[in-house]
């Protein structure tokens, strides 16, 4: 019979404004990996950071029991006391720092007021040892890839004699082979005894590792499935998590594609560091009025890059080639420049590079075409208002207003205001760079939406993903790239996964 080592009752916590969580139930068994899921904006994190103590046990109602013992936890080092660590999504490392002086930072292994840095050392290699790695724990966390620094992270949890281990997305920003790598140390750490919580938009990975799952929706959990039950589909956790079933992944549309509108030639960047190396190597490209076009690659094949060097030269140097509107040549050495020409670039990293995430949604939304807001040289607030009111409402943004600060969103309501921002600037051609990273099935269903409905009314639409079968669903045609050369061009008719890779991985001949 299997016991469970936390019990989660009657959980609601309440923002102003906003109820955040509703008399939220959670189960979990000792030994277990139990997924969370739900839609961006559910309430999954604000669960755990209630249950982790990043919110104090006197700012919510309900009752936590761990290992049959009430909890109150005040702060994280109180939930970690008893053996329950959290990773969030964003990483909290310091990069400056050693990874062994990252593992033990606040916990440090001290002798007579002095840290031992000789066992320091020993211990951190030990703990690299158990999640993988074989780095030298002196090095700085900055000279390691995120996927060996979220294995850093896993380390520094197994440090504090971690008991349940929480993983908020920790997968978001890897790649397929560290992704790979991380889930099956989650499996291996559960044969040592480990309970687990993960907070996944990926099905596929919640469905490898996960021996339950509960579905949070709105605020209130609404079922936890069992694996040994037969209970953990795909199907069935999307219906928990929107309400409803998805009929298909993707929506349906009806390609209405004209005249060629932007054309790139000959594009070459190099590394802006190291400057015998050539990111983007000779490559050609173009797409067509009401097209969406992909651009498919591995990690590191230029797509970025590319996308980047093209808006603004964001990216690189010495960059050369030559960029077409309409057949008539372009400059889109600056950004001011590329926006004036009518190409937006919707980046992969919303959180650093799309977004003011201490600004609220109104100022987000407005900030790439104020020009089209001047009176007089002023901007004019309340029309500026009326633009971002219709944005939040075409876009089903969940905020309470549009005074609501950006920071505060999901990922998925981010990504919204993202797209809302420069479709405001009425571009002709868009790049949406991995626009559905991090993001739950059901938000992913509105932006495919959203770059229908933009192909629809005759924009160009380029989109870079790392998902194959996003861009199998949504594209009318996809170049592949592979160490800067395009190295495929793919009509959707002709296109499976096999094909890309196949492109995806060939040598420039």
């Amino acid at each position: 019979m299997n016991v469970p080592i936390l019990q989660m009752r009657g959980i609601t916590k309440t923002f102003p404004g906003v109820k955040a969580l509703q008399d939220v139930t959670l189960d979990v068994n000792r030994g277990e990996v139990h997924a969370i899921c739900g839609e961006n904006g559910a309430g999954k994190s604000t669960l755990m950071k209630v249950l982790s103590g990043v919110y104090a046990h006197n700012t919510f109602d309900g009752d936590i029991l761990f290992e049959n013992e009430p909890c109150e936890f005040s702060s994280i080092t109180d939930s970690e006391k008893r053996g329950i660590v959290i990773i969030h999504q964003e990483l909290a490392l310091s990069p400056y720092l050693s990874i062994a002086e990252n593992i033990y930072l606040g916990n440090e292994l001290a002798k007579n007021g002095w840290v031992d840095w000789r066992k320091t050392n020993l211990e951190a290699a030990k703990l690299l040892a158990r999640v993988g790695l074989s780095e030298n724990p002196v090095t700085p966390i900055q000279h390691i890839s995120v996927g060996k620094q979220q294995l850093v992270e896993i380390a520094k949890a197994l440090s504090k004699e971690v008991k349940l281990l929480i993983l908020d997305e920790p997968t978001a920003a890897l790649n397929d082979e560290d992704s790979d790598h991380l889930l099956d140390l989650i499996l291996h750490l559960k044969g040592q005894g480990v309970t687990s919580i993960i907070i996944s938009h990926k099905l596929n990975e919640i469905r490898k590792v996960a021996d339950a799952v509960t579905i949070i929706r709105d605020g209130k959990s609404i079922e936890t499935l069992r694996l040994d039950q037969g209970q953990i589909t795909q199907e069935r956790i999307i219906r928990g998590m929107v309400g409803r079933d998805l009929e298909s992944l993707y929506p349906d549309r009806t390609p209405n594609i004209g005249e060629e509108v932007l054309r790139i030639e000959d594009w070459t960047v190099q590394h802006p560091q190291d400057h015998s190396r050539m990111v983007v190597n000779n490559a050609s490209l173009n797409v067509r009025k009401g097209e969406v076009v992909g651009l498919a690659g591995l990690m590191g094949a230029g797509r970025t890059e590319l996308a980047m060097s093209v808006f603004g030269r964001t990216y690189g140097r010495a960059v050369s080639g030559k960029v077409y509107k309409y057949g008539q040549e372009i400059n889109t050495s600056t950004v001011s420049d590329a926006i004036e020409h009518g190409i937006a670039y919707a980046t992969e990293d919303r959180k650093h590079y799309g977004l003011n995430l201490i600004e609220d949604i109104k100022r987000n939304i407005s900030m790439a075409a104020l020009n089209k807001l001047a009176k007089r040289g002023w901007v004019d607030g309340n029309k500026e208002t009326t633009v971002a009111n219709h944005y939040r409402k075409s876009m089903n943004i969940k905020a309470p207003s549009v005074a609501a600060i950006t920071g505060k969103l999901s990922g998925g309501n981010q990504q919204k205001v993202v797209l809302s921002k420069w479709m405001f600037s009425d571009p002709d051609v868009l790049i949406l760079d991995e626009p559905t990273r991090g993001i739950d099935v059901g938000a992913k269903f509105e932006i495919y939406t959203i770059i229908a409905e933009l192909a629809a009314a005759g924009k160009a639409v380029i989109v870079i993903s790392s998902e194959l079968p996003e861009l199998l669903g949504i594209c009318d045609r996809i170049y592949t790239l592979s160490a800067g050369h395009i190295t495929g061009e793919v009509p959707i008719a002709e296109a499976t996964q096999e094909t890309l890779m196949h492109f995806m991985t060939k040598e420039k001949e």
